[in-house]
């Protein structure tokens, strides 16, 4: 089989896989997932900016927008107080930075996201979904 179609079809799979995976998933995992899946593709671009793969680094960093975009909207901002809103703004700077990102050729600014958003997703992690669902201030409420 040529590597070709053989990433193709693991894409594919993971592709089924992980929409297979969302329908079952409770809400404070399923931003979990997304933070996996953003900090997957900042490790991705920064060895792509490092390498020199402007193209390719550039896809993944739009990828990694979309994503942190989606955790922003789903913040609850009525209910999460100061917590919800101080997200929102760290969100839309790390979009900013990534942004700033796709046009130089340096890994920085890359690592300053995932150096950020590691912290929220250890946090996340940590408060459970029990807590997350009463605290209001996370997503999907």
């Amino acid at each position: 089989m040529r590597p070709l179609a053989r990433n193709s079809k693991v894409a594919a799979y993971q592709s089924v896989s992980v929409q297979g995976g969302v329908g079952a998933e409770d809400p404070h995992k399923l931003v979990l997932m997304l933070m996996d899946g953003a900090l997957d593709r900042l490790a991705l671009a920064r060895g792509f900016a490092e390498r020199g793969e402007v193209s390719r680094k550039a896809q993944i960093l739009h990828s990694c927008i979309t994503i942190i975009t989606e955790l922003r909207g789903s913040l609850n901002l009525e209910h999460g107080g100061a917590l919800a809103q101080n997200l929102s703004e760290l969100y839309a700077y790390m979009m900013r930075q990534l942004v700033r990102a796709i046009g130089d050729g340096g890994a920085s600014g890359i690592q300053e996201v995932r150096s950020l958003l590691s912290e929220i997703r250890a946090a996340w992690a940590a408060i459970g979904p029990e807590a997350a669902a009463r605290s209001g201030s996370g997503t999907c409420n």
